[in-house]
Protein backbone atom coordinates (compact mmCIF):
# COMPACT_ATOMS: atom_id res chain seq x y z
CA UNK A 1 0.00 0.00 0.00
CA UNK A 2 1.34 3.70 -0.47
CA UNK A 3 -1.21 4.79 1.99
CA UNK A 4 0.96 4.97 5.44
CA UNK A 5 -1.52 6.96 7.07
CA UNK A 6 -4.37 5.46 9.57
CA UNK A 7 -7.14 5.96 6.37
CA UNK A 8 -5.12 2.50 6.19
CA UNK A 9 -6.02 0.91 8.90
CA UNK A 10 -9.01 -0.69 7.86
CA UNK A 11 -7.49 -2.06 5.43
CA UNK A 12 -4.55 -3.49 6.72
CA UNK A 13 -6.96 -5.01 9.75
CA UNK A 14 -9.24 -6.48 7.39
CA UNK A 15 -5.75 -8.53 5.61
CA UNK A 16 -5.01 -9.71 9.22
CA UNK A 17 -8.47 -10.24 10.92
CA UNK A 18 -11.52 -9.55 8.78
CA UNK A 19 -14.05 -11.40 11.08
CA UNK A 20 -12.90 -10.13 14.04
CA UNK A 21 -15.82 -7.44 15.64
CA UNK A 22 -14.23 -3.85 15.21
CA UNK A 23 -17.23 -1.45 16.38
CA UNK A 24 -19.76 -2.79 18.35
CA UNK A 25 -23.22 0.24 18.80
CA UNK A 26 -26.80 -0.19 19.65
CA UNK A 27 -26.89 -3.57 19.22
CA UNK A 28 -25.18 -3.62 16.11
CA UNK A 29 -21.86 -5.30 15.32
CA UNK A 30 -19.41 -4.46 12.57
CA UNK A 31 -16.27 -6.75 11.57
CA UNK A 32 -12.72 -5.30 9.80
CA UNK A 33 -14.11 -6.27 6.68
CA UNK A 34 -17.45 -4.72 7.08
CA UNK A 35 -15.21 -1.34 7.65
CA UNK A 36 -13.28 -1.77 5.49
CA UNK A 37 -15.62 -1.92 3.00
CA UNK A 38 -17.68 0.86 3.94
CA UNK A 39 -14.54 3.07 4.36
CA UNK A 40 -14.04 2.61 1.19
CA UNK A 41 -17.23 2.90 -0.09
CA UNK A 42 -17.31 6.30 1.74
CA UNK A 43 -13.89 7.54 0.58
CA UNK A 44 -15.99 7.09 -3.08
CA UNK A 45 -18.82 8.47 -2.03
CA UNK A 46 -16.74 11.79 -0.98
CA UNK A 47 -14.44 12.04 -4.03
CA UNK A 48 -17.82 11.86 -6.13
CA UNK A 49 -18.72 14.72 -3.96
CA UNK A 50 -15.29 16.49 -5.11
CA UNK A 51 -13.03 16.13 -2.11
CA UNK A 52 -9.20 15.58 -2.74
CA UNK A 53 -5.91 15.69 -1.45
CA UNK A 54 -5.95 18.50 1.46
CA UNK A 55 -9.77 19.02 1.26
CA UNK A 56 -11.75 19.20 4.73
CA UNK A 57 -14.64 17.39 5.36
CA UNK A 58 -16.23 17.78 8.56
CA UNK A 59 -18.66 15.48 10.90
CA UNK A 60 -20.65 16.95 13.65
CA UNK A 61 -22.77 14.24 15.84
CA UNK A 62 -22.48 11.76 18.96
CA UNK A 63 -20.42 8.81 18.73
CA UNK A 64 -20.88 6.78 15.69
CA UNK A 65 -19.69 4.50 13.23
CA UNK A 66 -19.91 7.37 10.54
CA UNK A 67 -17.77 9.34 12.60
CA UNK A 68 -14.68 6.38 12.57
CA UNK A 69 -15.61 5.73 9.01
CA UNK A 70 -15.52 9.61 8.12
CA UNK A 71 -12.61 9.43 9.70
CA UNK A 72 -11.11 6.86 7.86
CA UNK A 73 -12.38 7.44 4.54
CA UNK A 74 -11.40 10.94 4.63
CA UNK A 75 -7.32 9.34 5.24
CA UNK A 76 -7.73 7.17 1.95
CA UNK A 77 -8.45 10.33 0.08
CA UNK A 78 -5.54 12.16 1.99
CA UNK A 79 -8.36 14.76 3.22
CA UNK A 80 -8.41 16.27 6.50
CA UNK A 81 -11.07 15.15 9.05
CA UNK A 82 -12.89 17.88 10.57
CA UNK A 83 -14.26 16.92 14.19
CA UNK A 84 -17.00 19.46 15.47
CA UNK A 85 -17.81 19.47 19.75
CA UNK A 86 -21.86 19.04 19.24
CA UNK A 87 -22.09 21.17 22.97
CA UNK A 88 -20.81 24.24 20.79
CA UNK A 89 -23.05 26.81 19.87
CA UNK A 90 -24.26 27.62 16.60
CA UNK A 91 -21.63 30.94 16.00
CA UNK A 92 -18.83 28.59 17.43
CA UNK A 93 -19.61 26.40 14.94
CA UNK A 94 -19.56 28.21 12.50
CA UNK A 95 -15.80 29.97 12.99
CA UNK A 96 -14.62 26.59 12.97
CA UNK A 97 -16.55 25.44 9.99
CA UNK A 98 -15.09 28.45 7.64
CA UNK A 99 -11.79 28.53 9.36
CA UNK A 100 -10.97 25.38 8.00
CA UNK A 101 -12.77 25.66 4.90
CA UNK A 102 -14.80 22.50 5.48
CA UNK A 103 -16.17 21.43 2.09
CA UNK A 104 -18.49 18.49 2.70
CA UNK A 105 -20.27 18.21 6.11
CA UNK A 106 -21.19 14.94 7.44
CA UNK A 107 -23.92 14.95 10.22
CA UNK A 108 -26.40 12.75 12.30
CA UNK A 109 -29.67 14.21 13.64
CA UNK A 110 -29.71 17.48 14.96
CA UNK A 111 -33.27 18.20 16.20
CA UNK A 112 -32.68 21.98 16.08
CA UNK A 113 -32.39 22.57 12.82
CA UNK A 114 -28.93 24.11 12.75
CA UNK A 115 -27.35 21.84 10.33
CA UNK A 116 -28.90 23.71 7.19
CA UNK A 117 -28.34 27.12 8.86
CA UNK A 118 -24.32 25.91 9.33
CA UNK A 119 -24.46 24.71 5.79
CA UNK A 120 -25.44 27.86 4.55
CA UNK A 121 -23.14 30.31 6.82
CA UNK A 122 -20.45 28.35 6.18
CA UNK A 123 -20.33 27.57 2.68
CA UNK A 124 -20.62 24.08 2.94
CA UNK A 125 -21.29 22.66 -1.01
CA UNK A 126 -21.99 19.10 0.16
CA UNK A 127 -24.32 17.58 3.45
CA UNK A 128 -24.47 13.95 4.27
CA UNK A 129 -27.01 12.73 6.68
CA UNK A 130 -25.76 10.09 8.83
CA UNK A 131 -29.97 9.17 9.57
CA UNK A 132 -32.23 12.26 9.06
CA UNK A 133 -31.78 15.59 8.27
CA UNK A 134 -30.53 18.08 4.85
CA UNK A 135 -28.75 16.29 2.63
CA UNK A 136 -28.79 12.56 0.95
CA UNK A 137 -29.02 9.90 3.21
CA UNK A 138 -25.84 8.31 4.05
CA UNK A 139 -26.46 4.71 4.28
CA UNK A 140 -27.92 4.72 0.92
CA UNK A 141 -24.79 6.43 -0.91
CA UNK A 142 -22.59 3.84 0.59
CA UNK A 143 -25.02 1.48 -0.35
CA UNK A 144 -24.70 2.75 -3.99
CA UNK A 145 -21.06 3.50 -3.96
CA UNK A 146 -18.00 1.62 -5.64
CA UNK A 147 -16.13 -0.79 -3.91
CA UNK A 148 -12.44 -0.13 -5.70
CA UNK A 149 -9.50 -0.17 -3.76
CA UNK A 150 -8.38 3.18 -2.88
CA UNK A 151 -4.65 3.84 -2.58
CA UNK A 152 -3.68 7.31 -2.74
CA UNK A 153 0.02 8.73 -1.26
CA UNK A 154 -0.28 9.44 1.93
CA UNK A 155 2.81 10.16 3.99
CA UNK A 156 2.94 10.17 8.27
CA UNK A 157 3.98 14.23 7.47
CA UNK A 158 0.54 14.74 5.55
CA UNK A 159 -2.30 15.96 7.64
CA UNK A 160 -4.88 13.91 9.49
CA UNK A 161 -7.16 15.86 11.21
CA UNK A 162 -8.07 19.80 12.84
CA UNK A 163 -9.05 19.50 16.18
CA UNK A 164 -10.52 23.06 17.57
CA UNK A 165 -9.30 23.71 20.70
CA UNK A 166 -10.55 27.02 22.57
CA UNK A 167 -8.08 29.72 22.56
CA UNK A 168 -7.13 32.11 25.18
CA UNK A 169 -8.04 35.22 22.64
CA UNK A 170 -11.57 34.00 22.68
CA UNK A 171 -11.22 32.28 19.16
CA UNK A 172 -10.68 28.59 18.94
CA UNK A 173 -8.03 27.22 17.49
CA UNK A 174 -7.13 24.38 14.89
CA UNK A 175 -4.25 22.39 16.18
CA UNK A 176 -3.32 20.36 13.47
CA UNK A 177 -2.48 16.72 13.99
CA UNK A 178 -0.89 15.03 11.43
CA UNK A 179 -0.95 10.77 10.46
CA UNK A 180 2.10 10.55 11.97
CA UNK A 181 1.68 12.43 14.97
CA UNK A 182 -1.33 9.96 15.87
CA UNK A 183 0.37 6.87 15.39
CA UNK A 184 3.27 7.67 16.99
CA UNK A 185 0.50 8.30 19.94
CA UNK A 186 -1.22 5.19 19.70
CA UNK A 187 2.42 3.47 19.61
CA UNK A 188 3.22 5.30 23.46
CA UNK A 189 -0.49 3.64 23.93
CA UNK A 190 0.28 0.34 23.27
CA UNK A 191 3.55 0.58 25.28
CA UNK A 192 2.39 1.74 28.30
CA UNK A 193 -0.99 0.41 28.93
CA UNK A 194 -0.44 -2.79 27.50
CA UNK A 195 -3.45 -3.02 25.27
CA UNK A 196 -4.07 -6.77 23.47
CA UNK A 197 -5.62 -7.89 20.49
CA UNK A 198 -9.03 -9.40 22.77
CA UNK A 199 -9.30 -5.39 24.26
CA UNK A 200 -13.21 -4.67 24.37
CA UNK A 201 -12.67 -0.63 24.79
CA UNK A 202 -16.28 1.22 26.25
CA UNK A 203 -16.13 4.64 24.52
CA UNK A 204 -18.52 6.50 25.74
CA UNK A 205 -16.33 9.76 26.45
CA UNK A 206 -17.35 12.12 22.87
CA UNK A 207 -14.51 10.90 19.88
CA UNK A 208 -14.78 14.59 19.48
CA UNK A 209 -12.48 15.02 22.33
CA UNK A 210 -8.86 14.04 21.48
CA UNK A 211 -8.07 11.52 24.86
CA UNK A 212 -11.30 9.40 23.98
CA UNK A 213 -10.33 9.40 20.25
CA UNK A 214 -6.57 8.98 20.46
CA UNK A 215 -5.97 7.29 24.09
CA UNK A 216 -8.75 4.80 23.24
CA UNK A 217 -10.70 4.18 20.41
CA UNK A 218 -7.69 4.42 17.77
CA UNK A 219 -5.38 2.51 19.77
CA UNK A 220 -8.12 -0.22 20.35
CA UNK A 221 -8.54 -0.40 16.27
CA UNK A 222 -4.50 -0.48 15.73
CA UNK A 223 -4.46 -3.36 18.11
CA UNK A 224 -7.54 -5.34 16.17
CA UNK A 225 -9.77 -4.92 19.43
CA UNK A 226 -13.36 -3.92 19.59
CA UNK A 227 -14.79 -0.52 20.60
CA UNK A 228 -18.21 -0.08 21.90
CA UNK A 229 -19.49 3.11 21.01
CA UNK A 230 -21.62 4.79 23.00
CA UNK A 231 -23.65 7.47 21.62
CA UNK A 232 -23.33 9.28 25.15
CA UNK A 233 -22.52 8.74 28.96
CA UNK A 234 -24.69 7.08 31.59
CA UNK A 235 -23.19 5.73 34.28
CA UNK A 236 -25.85 2.45 35.24
CA UNK A 237 -26.06 1.95 31.50
CA UNK A 238 -22.11 1.92 31.39
CA UNK A 239 -22.02 -0.69 34.45
CA UNK A 240 -24.38 -2.98 32.26
CA UNK A 241 -22.46 -2.72 29.51
CA UNK A 242 -19.05 -4.04 31.34
CA UNK A 243 -20.87 -6.56 32.71
CA UNK A 244 -22.84 -7.69 29.31
CA UNK A 245 -19.86 -7.37 26.52
CA UNK A 246 -17.05 -8.24 29.59
CA UNK A 247 -15.36 -4.75 28.58
CA UNK A 248 -11.76 -4.69 29.18
CA UNK A 249 -10.66 -1.01 29.01
CA UNK A 250 -12.13 2.65 29.16
CA UNK A 251 -11.22 5.91 29.10
CA UNK A 252 -13.33 8.54 31.11
CA UNK A 253 -12.74 11.86 33.24
CA UNK A 254 -13.16 12.02 36.90
CA UNK A 255 -16.71 13.19 36.73
CA UNK A 256 -17.98 9.74 34.40
CA UNK A 257 -16.09 7.44 37.06
CA UNK A 258 -17.26 9.38 39.80
CA UNK A 259 -20.86 8.84 38.44
CA UNK A 260 -20.05 5.56 37.79
CA UNK A 261 -19.22 4.71 41.39
CA UNK A 262 -22.39 6.73 42.56
CA UNK A 263 -24.85 4.92 40.33
CA UNK A 264 -27.31 2.51 41.89
CA UNK A 265 -25.59 -0.87 40.09
CA UNK A 266 -22.25 0.11 41.85
CA UNK A 267 -22.30 -2.36 44.41
CA UNK A 268 -23.69 -5.21 42.53
CA UNK A 269 -21.55 -4.88 39.11
CA UNK A 270 -19.75 -7.40 37.76
CA UNK A 271 -16.13 -5.49 36.74
CA UNK A 272 -13.75 -8.29 37.18
CA UNK A 273 -13.27 -7.89 33.39
CA UNK A 274 -11.57 -5.06 33.42
CA UNK A 275 -7.83 -4.42 33.19
CA UNK A 276 -7.76 -0.76 32.46
CA UNK A 277 -9.00 2.38 33.43
CA UNK A 278 -7.66 5.11 31.18
CA UNK A 279 -8.36 8.35 33.04
CA UNK A 280 -7.45 12.27 31.64
CA UNK A 281 -8.88 15.74 31.15
CA UNK A 282 -8.22 16.62 35.00
CA UNK A 283 -6.26 15.03 38.25
CA UNK A 284 -7.71 12.24 39.50
CA UNK A 285 -9.09 12.95 43.03
CA UNK A 286 -7.95 10.77 45.80
CA UNK A 287 -11.97 9.79 46.64
CA UNK A 288 -12.38 8.56 42.95
CA UNK A 289 -9.20 6.33 42.96
CA UNK A 290 -10.05 4.83 45.99
CA UNK A 291 -13.53 3.92 45.38
CA UNK A 292 -12.05 1.83 42.51
CA UNK A 293 -9.09 0.58 44.11
CA UNK A 294 -11.57 -0.68 47.22
CA UNK A 295 -12.98 -2.18 43.76
CA UNK A 296 -9.35 -3.81 43.38
CA UNK A 297 -9.44 -1.30 40.07
CA UNK A 298 -6.81 1.22 39.64
CA UNK A 299 -6.36 3.96 37.10
CA UNK A 300 -3.50 4.70 34.48
CA UNK A 301 -3.88 8.40 34.94
CA UNK A 302 -2.76 10.68 32.44
CA UNK A 303 -1.63 14.12 31.27
CA UNK A 304 -1.56 15.78 27.87
CA UNK A 305 -3.47 18.13 25.47
CA UNK A 306 -4.81 17.94 21.50
CA UNK A 307 -1.66 19.28 20.51
CA UNK A 308 -0.04 16.62 21.48
CA UNK A 309 -2.16 14.35 20.19
CA UNK A 310 -2.62 14.20 23.48
CA UNK A 311 -0.63 11.72 25.14
CA UNK A 312 2.33 13.53 27.42
CA UNK A 313 2.79 12.39 30.58
CA UNK A 314 0.91 8.88 31.78
CA UNK A 315 0.98 7.31 35.97
CA UNK A 316 1.04 3.77 35.73
CA UNK A 317 -2.02 1.70 37.50
CA UNK A 318 0.90 0.46 40.24
CA UNK A 319 1.79 4.12 41.00
CA UNK A 320 -1.75 5.68 41.39
CA UNK A 321 -1.87 5.24 45.11
CA UNK A 322 1.81 5.96 46.40
CA UNK A 323 1.81 8.70 43.68
CA UNK A 324 -1.34 10.39 43.51
CA UNK A 325 -1.60 13.89 42.53
CA UNK A 326 1.72 13.31 40.36
CA UNK A 327 1.11 13.45 36.65
CA UNK A 328 3.34 10.41 36.24
CA UNK A 329 6.37 10.09 33.71
CA UNK A 330 7.32 10.86 29.99
CA UNK A 331 5.13 8.60 27.49
CA UNK A 332 7.81 6.17 25.73
CA UNK A 333 8.40 8.42 22.48
CA UNK A 334 8.14 11.77 24.21
CA UNK A 335 9.90 13.77 26.18
CA UNK A 336 8.67 16.37 28.34
CA UNK A 337 10.84 18.66 30.17
CA UNK A 338 9.81 21.42 33.23
CA UNK A 339 11.89 24.91 32.39
CA UNK A 340 12.53 27.80 33.98
CA UNK A 341 11.71 31.24 32.30
CA UNK A 342 15.20 31.42 31.14
CA UNK A 343 15.22 27.80 29.35
CA UNK A 344 17.10 25.98 31.56
CA UNK A 345 16.08 23.00 33.64
CA UNK A 346 14.37 23.43 36.89
CA UNK A 347 15.46 21.94 39.99
CA UNK A 348 13.86 19.26 41.54
CA UNK A 349 10.84 20.90 43.28
CA UNK A 350 10.71 24.21 41.47
CA UNK A 351 7.93 25.21 39.46
CA UNK A 352 8.83 25.67 35.73
CA UNK A 353 6.73 25.23 32.39
CA UNK A 354 5.98 21.88 30.82
CA UNK A 355 7.50 21.69 27.39
CA UNK A 356 6.85 18.78 24.86
CA UNK A 357 8.82 17.31 22.08
CA UNK A 358 8.41 13.74 20.09
CA UNK A 359 6.70 13.13 16.98
CA UNK A 360 3.34 13.24 18.50
CA UNK A 361 3.36 16.99 19.05
CA UNK A 362 1.71 19.18 16.78
CA UNK A 363 3.50 20.36 13.61
CA UNK A 364 0.93 23.80 14.59
CA UNK A 365 -2.26 25.49 14.28
CA UNK A 366 -4.09 26.16 11.05
CA UNK A 367 -3.57 29.16 9.15
CA UNK A 368 -1.84 30.43 12.38
CA UNK A 369 1.50 30.60 12.01
CA UNK A 370 1.94 33.91 14.91
CA UNK A 371 0.14 31.48 17.08
CA UNK A 372 2.41 28.68 16.09
CA UNK A 373 5.42 30.38 16.51
CA UNK A 374 4.78 31.52 20.28
CA UNK A 375 3.59 27.79 20.89
CA UNK A 376 7.00 26.58 20.25
CA UNK A 377 10.87 27.20 21.82
CA UNK A 378 13.87 26.30 19.87
CA UNK A 379 14.46 22.62 19.01
CA UNK A 380 10.57 21.99 18.01
CA UNK A 381 9.43 21.97 21.94
CA UNK A 382 5.96 22.88 22.21
CA UNK A 383 5.29 25.36 25.22
CA UNK A 384 1.96 23.72 27.19
CA UNK A 385 1.76 26.86 29.53
CA UNK A 386 1.19 25.01 32.18
CA UNK A 387 3.18 25.45 35.55
CA UNK A 388 4.41 21.71 37.12
CA UNK A 389 6.99 20.58 39.32
CA UNK A 390 9.36 17.79 38.76
CA UNK A 391 10.62 14.97 41.46
CA UNK A 392 13.84 13.72 42.24
CA UNK A 393 12.41 10.39 40.23
CA UNK A 394 11.23 12.43 37.20
CA UNK A 395 7.68 12.06 38.11
CA UNK A 396 6.04 15.67 37.25
CA UNK A 397 3.12 17.34 39.70
CA UNK A 398 0.85 20.10 38.03
CA UNK A 399 0.51 22.54 40.08
CA UNK A 400 -0.71 25.94 38.29
CA UNK A 401 -1.84 26.70 34.76
CA UNK A 402 -0.17 29.96 32.73
CA UNK A 403 -3.00 30.48 30.53
CA UNK A 404 -5.67 30.31 33.53
CA UNK A 405 -7.95 27.57 31.67
CA UNK A 406 -10.38 26.40 33.46
CA UNK A 407 -11.05 22.18 33.59
CA UNK A 408 -14.73 21.40 34.30
CA UNK A 409 -15.65 17.96 34.12
CA UNK A 410 -12.88 17.65 31.43
CA UNK A 411 -13.69 20.35 29.42
CA UNK A 412 -11.26 23.16 28.99
CA UNK A 413 -12.86 26.77 29.70
CA UNK A 414 -10.62 29.38 28.37
CA UNK A 415 -11.88 32.84 30.82
CA UNK A 416 -11.11 34.82 27.87
CA UNK A 417 -12.91 33.60 25.73
CA UNK A 418 -16.13 33.83 28.23
CA UNK A 419 -15.24 37.40 29.51
CA UNK A 420 -15.06 38.72 25.54
CA UNK A 421 -18.74 36.71 25.38
CA UNK A 422 -19.85 39.06 28.98
CA UNK A 423 -18.62 42.22 27.41
CA UNK A 424 -20.89 41.98 24.88
CA UNK A 425 -23.58 42.82 27.12
CA UNK A 426 -23.66 46.56 26.90
CA UNK A 427 -24.26 47.03 30.84
CA UNK A 428 -20.93 45.28 31.91
CA UNK A 429 -17.98 47.47 32.01
CA UNK A 430 -15.45 44.62 33.41
CA UNK A 431 -15.32 41.22 33.74
CA UNK A 432 -13.27 38.17 34.75
CA UNK A 433 -13.72 34.46 34.96
CA UNK A 434 -12.41 32.18 37.33
CA UNK A 435 -12.77 28.28 38.19
CA UNK A 436 -14.11 27.59 41.72
CA UNK A 437 -14.36 24.32 43.23
CA UNK A 438 -17.13 22.10 42.47
CA UNK A 439 -17.82 18.45 43.97
CA UNK A 440 -19.37 16.92 41.01
CA UNK A 441 -17.06 18.63 37.91
CA UNK A 442 -13.71 19.59 39.71
CA UNK A 443 -14.20 23.42 39.29
CA UNK A 444 -16.83 25.48 37.36
CA UNK A 445 -16.90 28.94 35.77
CA UNK A 446 -17.52 32.06 38.11
CA UNK A 447 -17.82 35.62 36.48
CA UNK A 448 -16.82 38.81 38.31
CA UNK A 449 -18.52 41.78 36.89
CA UNK A 450 -18.49 45.30 36.90
CA UNK A 451 -22.01 46.70 35.84
CA UNK A 452 -21.86 49.92 34.03
CA UNK A 453 -22.53 52.84 36.50
CA UNK A 454 -26.63 53.29 36.73
CA UNK A 455 -27.07 49.71 35.59
CA UNK A 456 -29.64 47.36 37.31
CA UNK A 457 -27.84 44.28 36.37
CA UNK A 458 -29.05 41.02 37.60
CA UNK A 459 -26.79 36.82 37.36
CA UNK A 460 -29.77 36.11 35.70
CA UNK A 461 -29.36 38.42 32.99
CA UNK A 462 -25.76 37.42 32.03
CA UNK A 463 -26.41 33.96 32.34
CA UNK A 464 -29.50 34.72 30.04
CA UNK A 465 -26.84 36.49 27.81
CA UNK A 466 -24.78 34.01 27.47
CA UNK A 467 -26.98 31.24 26.16
CA UNK A 468 -26.58 30.46 22.70
CA UNK A 469 -23.03 32.12 22.06
CA UNK A 470 -21.20 29.78 23.86
CA UNK A 471 -21.58 25.85 24.90
CA UNK A 472 -23.34 25.20 28.32
CA UNK A 473 -20.30 23.88 29.95
CA UNK A 474 -18.71 27.14 29.31
CA UNK A 475 -21.63 29.52 31.13
CA UNK A 476 -20.10 30.22 34.31
CA UNK A 477 -22.59 28.77 37.12
CA UNK A 478 -22.40 31.80 39.04
CA UNK A 479 -21.95 35.87 38.76
CA UNK A 480 -20.75 38.06 41.65
CA UNK A 481 -20.95 42.01 41.22
CA UNK A 482 -18.75 43.70 42.06
CA UNK A 483 -17.97 47.55 42.10
CA UNK A 484 -14.52 47.27 40.78
CA UNK A 485 -11.72 44.83 39.58
CA UNK A 486 -8.05 44.81 40.43
CA UNK A 487 -5.52 46.04 37.83
CA UNK A 488 -2.31 46.74 37.12
CA UNK A 489 -0.40 49.75 36.10
CA UNK A 490 -0.78 48.66 32.87
CA UNK A 491 -4.14 48.21 32.75
CA UNK A 492 -4.28 44.36 33.08
CA UNK A 493 -6.48 42.22 34.97
CA UNK A 494 -4.68 40.88 38.18
CA UNK A 495 -6.31 37.47 38.57
CA UNK A 496 -4.75 35.70 42.09
CA UNK A 497 -6.29 38.86 44.28
CA UNK A 498 -9.81 38.02 42.20
CA UNK A 499 -9.37 34.13 42.98
CA UNK A 500 -8.49 34.54 46.24
CA UNK A 501 -11.56 37.53 47.23
CA UNK A 502 -14.30 35.78 44.89
CA UNK A 503 -12.56 32.35 44.49
CA UNK A 504 -13.99 30.40 46.78
CA UNK A 505 -18.07 29.79 48.91
CA UNK A 506 -21.41 29.86 47.51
Amino acid sequence: MRNQGIGSWPARRNRKTPGRTALLHEGRAIDYAGLHDRCTRLAHVLRDAGVGRGDRVAYLGPNHPAFLETLFATGLLGAVFVPLNTRLAVPELLHQLTDSGSRVLVHAVQPDGRVADLATGAGVTTLLAVQAGPGPAYEELLAAADTDPVDEEVRHEDVCLIMYTSGTTGRSKGAVLTHGNIIWNSLNVLVDTDLAVDEVALVAAPLFHTAALNMSCLPTLLKGGTVLLESSFDADRSLRLVERHRVTCMFGVPTMYDAMAAAPGWAGADLSSLRILLCGGAPVPSRTARAYLDRGLAFVQGYGMTETAPGALVLDRADSLSRAGSAGVPHFFTDVRVLRPSGEEASPGEKGEVVVAGPNVTPGYWNLPEATAAAFLDGGRFRSGDVATVDADGYVRLVDRLKDVIISGGENIYPAEVEDALLGHPDVAEAAVIGVPDPKWGEVGRAVVVPHPGAALTAEELIAHLEGRLARYKIPRSVVLVPELPRNAAGKLLKQPIRARYGTGA
